[in-house]
């Protein structure tokens, strides 16, 4: 189904048909190193996470991570959308994009959309992000969507150290 488009993107639901492009940006050790290993191993893996969780989020939250394809040929780029989490107080933006398509802009663009979609269409009151203390590309994307910086520490499931920020959207 689709959420949202922009200028040169399609965000759209993730279904158990994307379990391939799942399972290779999962994996990739760009993900790895800045989300962390979800333990995928296959892509049935793949299907049953996305079932378990995006799909699963959606139905009872009526939002979730979203597929970013680019509008000029259905390429599945990246995700981006948001995320209820049981450790933050708020509903966070998540994304992530295949190391290919670093750098053009897609991230901002899809990620932007997300952040009016919470807003305007959701009613949202407040966004959080959250990031990796060293992932430099990730801080600056969310200082440039308008988070900001509220504390340093470890979140569940693997108490990682973990940025927060939040954004207030009234």
């Amino acid at each position: 189904m689709k959420i949202l488009e922009t200028q040169r993107l399609r965000l759209r639901t993730i279904t158990p048909d994307d379990a391939a492009f799942y399972y290779q940006l999962v994996n990739d050790p760009s993900w790895i190193e800045h989300i962390g290993d979800k333990g995928i191993r296959s892509v049935e893996g793949a299907r049953i996470a996305i079932i378990d969780g995006p799909c699963a989020m959606q139905q009872r939250h009526g939002h979730s991570l979203y597929v970013m394809e680019r509008k000029s040929d259905g390429q599945a780029l990246g995700l981006c959308g948001l995320i209820k989490r049981d450790s933050l107080p708020d509903v966070d933006i998540g994304y992530a994009i295949r190391p290919a398509y670093f750098g053009q802009g897609y991230t901002y663009e899809a990620a932007s959309a997300v952040v009016a979609y919470a807003r305007d269409v959701l009613g949202m009151k407040r966004l959080m992000g959250i990031t990796n203390p060293n992932n430099m590309v990730s801080i600056n994307l969310l200082a440039k969507l308008g988070l900001t910086f509220i504390e340093h520490k470890p979140l569940p499931p693997d108490n990682r150290p973990t940025n927060i920020y939040r954004l207030a959207l009234s």
